[in-house]
C-alpha cells in the first residue's frame, strides 16, 4: 500500500506564511492502489464500455475513443493520487490537474463517513452540501483528520459566536 500518511513539520523557506500557516497533517490516498481487485473490475468496465459504443454505433472509432476519455476522465480520482494538506488556515487538496486551497472559514459544518469527511459550507444539513462542499478522503489516519476538521470548524464557530454577542 503506497497511501502515505504523515505530520509535516512546515519548511522553513518562507517564515513568514509559515508562521501563520503550520502544516497540521498531509496524507496521499490513491484508490486504485488501496483495492486492487476493485480497481481491476473498473478498468475491465472502462474498457467494455469503450467495446460496447464502438459497436452500437457502427464500428465508430471516433465515439468509442470519447466514451473512454469520458469514463476516465469521470474516474480520475480513482485511478490518480490526491494529496491532502490541512494548515492552521487552509484545506489544500491537490489532484493531478488542479490544486485547491480553501480557508477553514468557508465552512461551518461536516460530515464524516466510513471512507472520508464532507466539509460543508452549510450549518445545517442540505442536499446543496454535496455541490458546495470538499470531500477529504482518509487514508488510514481518520481518527487524526477528523480531530483536526472538528478542531477548526468548532474553533470557528466559537469565534464568530463570540463576535456576534460583542456586536449586541
Amino acid at each position: 500500500m503506497r497511501d502515505e500518511l504523515e505530520k509535516v513539520l512546515p519548511d522553513h523557506s518562507n517564515s513568514i506564511e509559515n508562521d501563520s500557516d503550520k502544516v497540521l497533517l498531509q496524507w496521499r490516498c490513491h484508490p486504485l492502489r488501496r483495492k486492487p481487485w476493485v480497481s481491476i473490475m473498473v478498468s475491465i468496465f472502462v474498457i467494455l464500455v469503450g467495446v460496447l459504443v464502438y459497436y452500437a454505433t457502427d464500428n465508430s472509432k471516433a465515439f468509442a475513443t470519447l466514451a473512454l476519455v469520458v469514463m476516465f476522465a469521470s474516474l480520475a480520482k480513482f485511478y490518480f493520487p490526491t494529496s491532502y494538506k490541512l494548515t492552521e488556515r487552509n484545506v489544500i487538496v491537490k489532484t493531478t490537474t488542479q490544486t485547491l486551497t480553501k480557508d477553514w472559514s468557508v465552512y461551518r459544518s461536516f460530515h464524516p463517513d466510513k471512507n472520508g469527511i464532507l466539509l460543508s459550507t452549510f450549518a445545517r444539513p442540505t442536499r446543496l452540501e454535496n455541490f458546495r462542499g470538499l470531500y477529504l478522503m482518509f487514508s488510514e489516519n481518520r481518527n487524526e483528520v477528523i480531530e483536526i476538521v472538528k478542531d477548526r470548524i468548532n474553533s470557528k464557530m466559537k469565534d464568530i459566536a463570540e463576535t456576534k454577542e460583542k456586536r449586541t
